[in-house]
């Protein structure tokens, strides 16, 4: 009898849905375009910040070995591709006015006089042990320090300049390093090589493995499960509504004195929507996996992912539905439930990391971001695309969003039980 009553409580949500013409298309066609047009907008941003070379402005007034060298290393990146035209009063202009995001001016003489400074100091260190050096030039002042200029738009990132200071910190390091060596080979007249020594520190970078090939993220991979999850609890929208209207035609009244509980009427709207809410998903897969490869974006894998991404979507789908049934539950016409139901989404997508990465945010908005359930499902998303966990791995996001879901229904229930006890 009451998997009847669920079922009569599903076919009249489906008949609410098709009457609602507008709500179909925010529920299935609004996530679609937000997912194809924010991806591609990202994904040209990313291409530009890594795939694509950067078009940086790079003036040699040394014109000798150690600005050759720079150079080299720059051209051998695959982050910069250098312009060359410019004087530095030119290339300051079109830098300080946006036309370029940087310029680097290589001083005059750096290499004669970084010579002369390394000559002096080995000299100088050579003869502190008694070993017979060129007096004159140990008496040599050392030149002034040479400075080589880094001019940067104005509104350049702050990380961006930090990674352009370090790369050439370190190109410059290691080139005086090896002069350094040289110096010193000269002046004790050894044969081995000492610029073929290795550095006794090195980095190696590990990463995740699916295979032979790591997983790397990329546009695609944050776009869908993000949008996917944005347009999940959009639901609430038309859920809300729905539950206002009830109200205002008496529906919500005959349920409440027919002999099925209520709870029964709230079970029926989450099968409903939860089924909405993975058809959504499996759509946003769908664009990912057969027409992002098309518009030359990288293709979504889902390759062994797939029920595990479902089982996230199913408790992503339960705390957007329980949001939603608090929403209607409270609100009394849809002019209140319609704006504040689309706008709590969008604060939640926000302090969530769906735009913008929780990484990125203040301190605070970091600790804020934690109690978003976007943000729970977005993690649990995420450890399984890019970190291959497993359900035991995602348990503490599922718990979270379920024990969400839990408590909206259940204020909702009281609520609706004050109210009419009154």
């Amino acid at each position: 009898m009451l998997l009847y009553k669920l079922w009569r409580s599903f076919i009249k949500e489906i008949l609410l849905l098709k009457r609602d013409i507008g709500g179909i298309v925010i529920i299935f066609v609004m996530p679609l375009l937000l997912i194809i047009t924010i991806t591609l907008i990202q994904d040209s941003t990313f291409k530009n910040l890594e795939g694509s070379k950067i078009p940086i402005i790079f003036i040699d007034k040394d014109k000798s070995e150690v600005s050759k060298s720079i150079k080299k290393e720059l051209e051998g990146s695959k982050t910069f591709q250098l312009m060359t035209q410019y004087t530095e009063a030119s290339a300051q202009k079109a830098v300080f006015s946006g036309e370029y995001q940087m310029a680097i001016v290589i001083p005059e003489n750096l290499t004669k006089d970084l010579n002369s400074n390394i000559d002096s100091k080995v000299q100088t260190i050579v003869s502190s042990f008694g070993i017979e050096a060129d007096s004159a030039a140990t008496k040599q002042t050392a030149p002034r320090a040479k400075e080589i200029h880094l001019y940067f738009d104005p509104a350049t990132n702050a990380g961006f300049k930090n990674s352009v200071m370090n790369s050439v910190n370190k190109m410059v390091f290691e080139i005086e390093n090896k002069k350094i060596y040289k110096a010193f080979q000269d002046q004790l007249g050894t044969t081995e090589n000492l610029e073929e020594n290795k550095n006794l520190i090195s980095f190696k970078e590990i990463t995740p493995k699916k295979g032979p090939a790591e997983i790397m993220p990329n546009s695609v991979q944050h776009n869908v499960p993000a949008w996917a999850l944005f347009a999940i609890f959009f639901i609430v929208v038309p859920l809300s509504i729905n539950l206002v209207k009830e109200k205002s035609q008496g529906t919500s009244v005959r349920a409440r004195i027919s002999p099925t509980p209520y709870y029964v009427h709230i079970l029926g709207k989450t099968f409903t929507y939860l089924i909405i809410c993975i058809i959504q998903f499996l759509l946003m897969v769908a664009v990912g996996v057969y027409l992002f490869p098309y518009m030359d974006l990288p293709q979504f894998d889902v390759t062994g992912k797939m029920f595990h991404l479902l089982i996230v979507t199913v408790f992503a789908g339960l705390a957007a539905i329980g949001f939603g049934v608090l929403l209607g539950t409270l609100a009394d016409t849809q002019e209140q439930s319609a704006p504040f139901g689309a706008t709590s989404v969008v604060v939640l997508a926000a302090i969530g990391g769906i735009w913008v990465p929780v990484f990125l945010m203040p301190e605070f908005m970091q600790t804020i971001a934690k109690f978003s359930p976007m943000n729970w499902g977005l993690n649990a998303y995420y450890d399984i695309i890019l970190r291959n966990s497993g359900i035991a791995g995602i348990a503490k996001e599922l718990t979270f969003l379920f024990l969400f879901y839990l408590a909206m229904v259940t204020i909702s229930i009281f609520y609706e039980r004050k109210i009419h006890s009154v």
